[in-house]
């Protein structure tokens, strides 16, 4: 019996001793983040997974994680001696977690969540009876991480906090509403401009927002002994007029509201939902306004973000030019190291507050993993062949940054430079696509697609998401993706492009930039919208099979990679600007 089998039977007795058929254990936390705090990483607590999506579900005789193809690999191994087995989601043969429980126990049968960490939509689409149990692993999980407070600050972000607290009153108005709680931590983070790092790689502050027609009411954790830089802000916010109310006070919220008060049932969790309706507030259910709002940027935060990705860009080609020098001259350079020589290369830019994400450090077969990990010990060598994959990202004060690039270390296989080269012309067709305005994402997914599909290839992950700004690297309501939504890409909207390859046990395949989806005039058959690249780094054409590709890929390759040389290679030291000049010669 490992640590885990021991930690899910600890959980059955409960089970049993409640008369629960199925307990349900979700990878989220009470304001439905991707990147929960270690506090909420209940899932790994229980059997080991570490991927960024995953649901647990546990009965008298089994135990299974749903997750989705990113990490169907990497899952099989983590979950190796726990007893858990996997449940692949985004598959045609897919069972959801609620028919799956269905169909072992019907509809009469009794459902324990913990009711902070589950979203009232997820709760309510469950089976039978469902029992609302917070903080449910507390019981065996005895040195479980307290909730984080970190220093919270202001940033300037275009608009002011006032302004788009009118605009949510606004909105209160149209829906006949008379409040709006908020959950989400990158919409209170945007409504507000304050930022903290509360949550790993995303600079957010754990709280509640209340919005109504004449009060704002903060809700978040404020420890006994503030930090300066928390006072200072906390006294500006109360200076205009919103309400800094401790965290806890929450369970009051119902009270503050005399009237309809809206929620997006999506991301409010269980617990409170349940709370509200047991007080008889009358709730109206809908998509909060502010992930729209939030992702069209405005003028400042466009012209940040492309300072932004002038700075990293500069980072990512020092990066680029140590790596090959330093495996070309026989130097032993492990995934881990070069991760390292990174994120220190991005920590000299001032304006620099931590990554985006956890960088991707992948070499040969680790790069077939999407969402490799790299492991922090005993980290794979970087050889002078074959290819590199390192898909990284910072968080700057000017804004958010993700990108990836594969590179050859030396000579490649003809199957490693067909991959590389095929991947490079999915991601071109979509940069280069021209498209009517209204469109949503999935109806240009297949553009990236379509010169894999030429070959019979493909990849299971969305080609393209939004970005925040000095927010969440991973941020809706667009995306770029085979799955069907409705939201229409708009000029300020940023996605990311990067189709992918990938073959277990051989080599792995992206090419990642971010695109500024900006106008591209009109006429008599409407308006017209294209994409702009916010990401400066070259492209390595020395994996490229020049015979795959056309003459306007070869032109927008030839014509990107001379941007990238002109707007960094005269910032860059002599021998790294000198080495890029080699670098993005046309072909």
């Amino acid at each position: 019996m490992n640590i885990f089998t021991s930690r899910i039977g600890a959980l059955r007795e409960m089970m049993r001793s409640k008369g629960w058929d199925a307990v349900v254990i979700t990878g989220s936390d009470p304001h439905s983040s991707e990147y929960p705090a270690e506090r909420w990483k209940q899932v790994e607590w229980l059997c080991g997974f570490t991927g960024e999506a995953g649901d647990v579900v546990i009965t008298a005789d089994h135990a299974g994680l749903w997750t989705d193809s990113r990490y169907f690999i990497q899952a099989v191994r983590q979950l190796e001696g726990s007893g858990v087995e996997l449940h692949k989601t985004r598959v045609p043969e897919e069972v959801p977690i609620p028919q799956w429980i269905a169909g072992q126990f019907g509809e009469d049968c009794i459902v324990a969540v913990d009711g902070f960490c589950v979203s009232a939509d997820f709760a309510s689409g469950l089976p039978g009876t469902v029992v609302s149990v917070p903080d449910m692993l507390s019981r065996f999980w005895t040195d479980r991480p307290p909730v984080p407070q970190t220093p919270i600050f202001t940033v300037h972000a275009g608009e002011s906090r006032q302004s788009k607290i009118g605009r949510v009153r606004e909105f209160l108005r149209e829906r006949r509403s008379d409040g709006i709680l908020l959950s989400t931590l990158d919409d209170i983070a945007w409504t507000l401009n304050v930022r903290a790092s509360d949550i790993e790689y995303n600079p957010l502050v754990i709280s509640y927002l209340l919005i109504t027609e004449d009060r704002t009411l903060w809700y978040v954790l404020k420890g006994e002994i503030e930090d300066e830089l928390t006072r200072a802000t906390v006294s500006i916010l109360e200076s205009e007029g919103i309400e800094v109310l401790p965290y806890t006070d929450i369970d009051y919220v119902g009270e503050e509201v005399q009237g309809r008060l809206f929620i997006d049932k999506g991301s409010l969790n269980f617990d409170i939902f349940s709370a509200l309706q047991a007080r008889g507030n009358i709730l109206v259910e809908g998509t909060s306004p502010t992930g729209l709002w939030k992702a069209v940027k405005n003028r400042v935060e466009i012209e940040n973000l492309k300072e932004a990705h002038i700075k990293d860009g500069l980072a990512m080609e020092r990066f680029l030019y140590w790596l090959e020098k330093s495996v070309g001259a026989g130097r032993e350079i492990d995934e881990r190291e070069a991760s390292i020589k990174l994120g220190s290369l991005r920590a000299e830019i001032e304006e620099y507050r931590g990554d985006s994400f956890e960088t991707i450090s992948a070499y040969g077969p680790g790069a077939a993993l999407p969402h490799y990990i790299t492991p922090k010990e005993d980290a794979p060598v970087l050889k002078d062949c074959g290819l590199y994959l390192c898909d990284s990202g910072g968080q700057y004060t000017l804004g958010t940054t993700d990108i990836t690039r594969t590179v050859p270390l030396g000579k490649c296989s003809p199957l490693e430079r067909e991959d590389y080269t095929l991947v490079l012309k999915g991601h071109i067709a979509l940069a280069m696509a021209v498209f009517p305005e209204g469109t949503p994402g999935c109806r240009i997914d297949a553009l990236a697609r379509e010169p894999l599909w030429r070959s019979k290839r493909n990849f299971g992950h969305g080609t393209g998401h939004g970005v925040g700004f000095f927010l969440g690297v991973h941020e809706g309501p667009q995306d770029i993706r085979q799955n069907l939504n409705p939201v229409a890409l708009e000029p300020g909207m940023v996605v990311s492009d990067e189709p992918g390859i990938y073959r277990e046990g051989l080599h792995g395949v992206r090419h990642e930039n971010l695109l500024l989806c900006v106008a591209d005039g009109s006429n008599d058959f409407g308006r017209w919208l294209k994409f702009e690249p916010l990401t400066l780094c070259h492209f390595d054409t020395s994996a490229v099979d020049a015979s795959l590709l056309n003459d306007d890929e070869l032109e927008w390759l030839n014509s990107y990679n001379e941007l990238v040389f002109r707007t960094l290679g005269p910032q860059l030291p002599q021998e790294v600007s000198g080495w890029l000049r080699e670098k993005t010669l046309p072909l």
